[in-house]
């Protein structure tokens, strides 16, 4: 059970650090476009993580067998996903991003399902369904720009990218440091962004990129929305399934919601509040579903002995 816990508590904390990072992102690409500011965040994502690997002292190798999948999590998820993902917030509305953005967690059921061969389970598909239905309370689907149809399409590649790499994870060792991973697969990424972004960086504005609130933003992005984030989800969906853990990136948009109106002081009313409560509740369902099939499994590994 604390092994569980555990895992759900690292995936609340990383899927709440990106809740808090569609502002910043909102800001930064009026001045930094997506590609670039994606490789922006990589590039100081990498020096974190290869102080805080060195410091740790860790283990650098990589089996060859599981370096491909690597490469699939590093082009998958830290340039297609991050890149749609960034860009599709620039063009559409943070009510059609909320929106968009709660399919992930079906996508990775299903590719759960697929790659890894998880049963689908009631408790499972309920949670998906419950948790899905609090985020479109909250957001409410009223007033959709449904003119940003470009930005709909990079959301919804962000989100069906991102389930993949989220189940891509769970097919390497559970022994592997997540520093190592994300290290590598955050090197690959700045390894493949950087003969297109070096040519664009002189096109930018550099009085505009001495602002200390761009600067201040970059660091969010890459130390903690990038580095602490990512380590945080990669090893909270190694302790649990990975349909599981999705359920987990409901607390996006309710940390964003809460942010708005802690910081900005927009408005927050019943509908939030019961919204989060069915989000609350497809967690719940989530963290008893994996305990009791984690039981079932000792019971029949106690068997066979």
């Amino acid at each position: 059970m604390k092994h569980t816990l555990l895992g759900s508590l690292f995936l609340v904390l990383a899927s709440s650090i990106w809740g808090g990072m569609y502002v910043v992102v909102k800001i930064l690409v009026e001045v930094i476009p997506p590609v670039e500011l994606v490789w922006m965040r990589y590039v100081i994502a990498l020096v974190a993580l290869v102080i805080l690997g060195f410091v740790t002292k860790q283990n650098w190798s990589i089996r060859k067998k599981h370096f491909r999948i690597i490469v699939a999590i590093a082009l998958v998820g830290y340039v297609v996903s991050i890149i749609a993902q960034e860009t599709g917030t620039m063009l559409s509305t943070a009510q059609m991003g909320a929106i968009i953005t709660a399919t992930t967690p079906a996508f990775m059921v299903l590719f759960a399902s697929v790659i890894l061969k998880e049963r689908l389970t009631f408790k499972k598909a309920m949670s998906v369904s419950l948790a899905t239905l609090g985020v479109i309370i909250i957001v409410g689907v009223d007033n959709l720009n449904v003119s940003s149809t470009l930005g709909g399409i990079s959301l919804v590649i962000a989100a069906l990218t991102w389930a993949l790499m989220s189940v891509l994870i769970k097919c390497l060792p559970s022994d592997y440091s997540q520093i190592v991973v994300t290290t590598y697969a955050t090197l690959l990424a700045v390894v493949v962004l950087t003969p297109y972004v070096i040519p664009r960086l002189l096109q930018l504005d550099v009085a505009q990129l001495t602002n200390p609130t761009i600067w201040g933003g970059l660091i969010y992005l890459g130390v903690i929305s990038t580095s602490l984030a990512f380590l945080l989800w990669n090893r909270g969906l190694q302790m649990l399934n990975a349909s599981s853990g999705g359920v987990f990136f409901f607390f996006q948009p309710v940390v964003g919601a809460l942010l708005g109106w802690l910081i900005l002081g927009e408005t927050i009313n019943i509908t939030f509040w019961l919204g989060s409560l069915l989000i609350i509740i497809g967690v719940l369902l989530v963290i008893k579903d994996n305990q009791q099939e984690k039981q079932t499994l000792h019971m029949e590994e106690t068997k066979r002995a």
